[in-house]
C-alpha cells in the first residue's frame, strides 16, 4: 500500500473541530450542546449582502481576474481608507478566505526550513499553513497573567536566528481576544526593521475592539516593504461560508510573487466577491449594534467565569474570544469528558482545548478558549453547565 506524505502525517488536526464527533454523539443522546468552541457568529449576514448575490444578473459564471474583480478591489480601497489605510487597488489580491492569504504569504516570503515567529497562544491553523509551506513556527509565549500582552522584545530577540524571515501577529487576537496597543505595534516595527523581516498582520477582527482603538500594521510608517495584511470578510460581516479574504501589501515584488500563486488557483469565488463588494456599501454605523452585542456577551462571560471557584479569565479587548484558566488536569480530556460523560439538566458545553493553540508542547493544559458567539441567555446557561461540570470532573485540581 502506498505511503502518505510526511507532510500529510504531520499536518495537525483542528483543535476546534476534532471534538465534533463527540458533540454529535451527545446530541443523538438528546443532550443540548452549547457551542462556545468555534468562532461562527450567530449575527445574521446583512440582507444587503445576500440580496446582491440573489439579484445579480449574469449569463455565465466565469472566472474573475486572478487578483479578484477590479470593481471589488476598487471598493476595498474605499473601505481601507475609512480605516486610515491608503493603498491602491493593484496592491490587493482577493483570496479564498483569509486562510489563502496566509498561505500565499508563507509561500511567497519563506523557503522550506525558514522560520516564522508567532506569539502563542495563536490561531491553530497557522501551524497547518506552516506545514503546507514547509516552514517552521517558532513560538514565543505570552501569559494569561498579563492578559496575553505582547511578549517583551528580548523574547523576540532570543528566538531570532539566521533562518527567521517573518513575524505573525493577529490583532485583535484569536484565540485570546487581546488587542495590541499602538506601542506594541511600534515594538514589532522596531524588530522587523532591525532584522529585515516580514510582518504578517492577520486583522480578521479589526472591527471588534471594545476598549481602545485598533492599530493596523498598515498604519506603521517606514515598513511599507515589510508589512503584509491578511484580511477576510468572514467575521466582519458574519459571512464565514463565503470564503473571501484579501492579501494586501505595498511591496510590489512580493505582490508579483503572490500573484503567481493566485494565478495557479485561477480565481477566487465569484458569488462571494459580489457579496464582499456589496458589504462595503453598508452604513458606517453598521458595526455599532454588533459591537455592543458582543461587548454585552463578553462582559457577562468574563463575569460568570471569574465567579467560578478556581477559574481565571482576563478581560479581552477585542475579537469575540476569551481564554480561561480552569482547575483541571488536562483540557483535552476535560473538553471530551464534557461531551461524553457529563450533562446538567440535559445540557452541556463544547469548548476548545487551549493545547491546540500553543506551539510549545505541554502548554495550555489548564486553559480553554471560549467563543462568545451565542446570546446572553445561552451564555448564562452554558456557564451554569461549566460551574456544575467543574464540581463533578474527576480530574479537577486545586
Amino acid at each position: 500500500m502506498p505511503k502518505i506524505s510526511h507532510r500529510g502525517e504531520v499536518m495537525p488536526p483542528s483543535p476546534i473541530r476534532k471534538l465534533v464527533p463527540f458533540a454529535e454523539a451527545a446530541k443523538k443522546k438528546g443532550i443540548k450542546v452549547y457551542h462556545l468552541n468555534i468562532g461562527q457568529p450567530d449575527i445574521e449576514t446583512p440582507k444587503l449582502v445576500l440580496d446582491a448575490v440573489r439579484h445579480f444578473d449574469f449569463k455565465v459564471l466565469e472566472y474573475s481576474h486572478s487578483a479578484g474583480n477590479e470593481s471589488y478591489r476598487r471598493k476595498l480601497v474605499k473601505y481601507y481608507k475609512k480605516c486610515g489605510i491608503d493603498i491602491d487597488y493593484k496592491q490587493i489580491i482577493i483570496t479564498t478566505g483569509g486562510s489563502e492569504a496566509i498561505l500565499f504569504g508563507f509561500m511567497s516570503c519563506l523557503d522550506a526550513g525558514d522560520e516564522v515567529i508567532i506569539p502563542e497562544p495563536f490561531y491553530a491553523n497557522y501551524n497547518g499553513f506552516a506545514v503546507a509551506a514547509d516552514v517552521v513556527v517558532k513560538p514565543i509565549t505570552s501569559s494569561i497573567n498579563t492578559g496575553f500582552a505582547l511578549p517583551p522584545i528580548e523574547e523576540f530577540e532570543k528566538a531570532i536566528t539566521p533562518k527567521t524571515k517573518a513575524i505573525v501577529v493577529c490583532n485583535p487576537n484569536n484565540p485570546t481576544g487581546y488587542l495590541y496597543s499602538k506601542e506594541e505595534m511600534e515594538t514589532l516595527k522596531q524588530i522587523v526593521l532591525k532584522h529585515d523581516l516580514y510582518l504578517f498582520a492577520d486583522e480578521a477582527y479589526r472591527e471588534f475592539c471594545y476598549e481602545g482603538t485598533h492599530t493596523s500594521a498598515m498604519h506603521l510608517t517606514g515598513v511599507e516593504k515589510n508589512v503584509v495584511l491578511m484580511d477576510t470578510i468572514s467575521k466582519r460581516y458574519s459571512a464565514c461560508g463565503g470564503r473571501i479574504g484579501a492579501f494586501v501589501t505595498r511591496n510590489k515584488e512580493l505582490l508579483d510573487a503572490a500573484m503567481k500563486f493566485a494565478q495557479a488557483r485561477l480565481s477566487p469565488p465569484s458569488f462571494a466577491q459580489i457579496a464582499g463588494e456589496a458589504a462595503v456599501d453598508l452604513p458606517d454605523n453598521y458595526f455599532d449594534a454588533t459591537k455592543e452585542e458582543y461587548k454585552k456577551r463578553r462582559d457577562l462571560l468574563v463575569k460568570r467565569l471569574n465567579a467560578i471557584e478556581g477559574v481565571f479569565c482576563p478581560n479581552p479587548g477585542g475579537a469575540f474570544y476569551a481564554m480561561a484558566k480552569l482547575p483541571i488536569d488536562d483540557s483535552d480530556k476535560f473538553c471530551q469528558w464534557l461531551l461524553e460523560s457529563f450533562s446538567y439538566k440535559g445540557e452541556t458545553i463544547m469548548l476548545a482545548p487551549a493545547t491546540g493553540f500553543y506551539g510549545t508542547p505541554g502548554l495550555g493544559k489548564d486553559e480553554v478558549r471560549l467563543a462568545y458567539v451565542l446570546n446572553t441567555d445561552a451564555i448564562d446557561k452554558a456557564m451554569d453547565c461549566l460551574a456544575a461540570a467543574l464540581k463533578q470532573y474527576p480530574g479537577k485540581t486545586n
